[in-house]
């Protein structure tokens, strides 16, 4: 039986650690996700909206540039990861979205950029979740940390 790996582009929230950023609760989740994709049952996305986020929260504290280097380096060049961009309907979608509301434009962009893509987006974000409901956009999209941990 043959099944194709889950695509998934991973909210800032997960990339921070490998910038060298602790973030609370989110060890597990980046277990189960290097276990799923040594085992090539996960393609993992990251977009360059989710480095420009991370990179200013780590500028506003202290940290390694060693460290950030490295971490870039994992993200950006190592192939464990793959680049993902909205598309041009995407980045307006993003704009419309932002004007009925939603404050976090970079979220937004996060979003549009796993629906245009056909991708899941692995995010904790429940006030983007809500936002995305009431307005009508679609939900699927998103990947829960609890259905993750079912495909181990």
């Amino acid at each position: 039986m043959s099944y194709s790996p889950l695509e998934i582009l991973l909210d800032t929230t997960y990339l921070l650690p490998i910038l060298g950023v602790d973030v609370l609760g989110v060890e597990k989740v980046l277990r189960v996700l290097k276990e799923l994709y040594e085992q090539d049952r996960v393609i993992l996305f990251y977009s360059p909206f989710s480095l420009l986020e991370a990179i200013g929260r780590i500028a506003k504290m202290p940290h390694e540039a060693d460290r950030v280097k490295k971490g870039l380096s994992a993200i950006i060049e190592s192939g464990f990861f793959k680049i993902a961009l909205p598309s041009l309907d995407g980045y307006l979608g993003a704009l419309i979205n932002r004007v009925k509301g939603f404050r976090d434009l970079i979220d937004l962009l996060l979003y549009m950029t796993a629906r245009d893509n056909g991708i899941r987006f692995l995010t904790k974000d429940e006030e983007l979740i809500e936002f995305v409901r009431s307005v009508g956009e679609d939900t699927n999209v998103f990947l829960g940390e609890e259905e993750l941990e079912t495909m181990r």
